[in-house]
């Protein structure tokens, strides 16, 4: 954990959110400012920077986020039409935060453009 961390902060419970999912190694939540009608984070409860700053082994806690995605698209009702899962990776990507996090988006059709 690294205490400045907004989203280690959420982990902890110093900063409340609106949970969607939690086990012992991912958190969901919504996102207080989303993009689309739905817009979920999903982060790794260890704290790693980005995506560019992951350490061997660490792969496993990204297979496991696919897969905690695709069961809250299920469980949320959304899988069927489908959705977006975005990870920004560094500043110039739009990184905000620096601990890795997974946006996924829906409940609007998306086109092209990158959000």
């Amino acid at each position: 954990m690294d205490e400045n961390c907004t989203f280690c902060k959420i982990i902890k419970g110093e900063i409340p959110s609106s949970k969607v999912y939690e086990d012992e190694e991912i958190l969901a939540f919504n996102d207080i400012n989303p993009a689309t009608p739905i817009h979920i984070l999903v982060i790794p409860k260890k704290h790693i920077k980005s995506l560019a700053e992951m350490q061997d082994g660490e792969e496993k806690i990204i297979s496991k986020i696919y897969k905690v995605i695709n069961e809250i698209a299920e469980k949320q009702g959304f899988k069927e039409k489908g959705y977006r899962v975005i990870v920004n990776c560094g500043k110039d990507a739009g990184q905000e935060v620096g601990h890795l996090h997974f946006h996924v988006l829906a409940g609007t059709k998306m086109g092209d453009k990158i959000v």
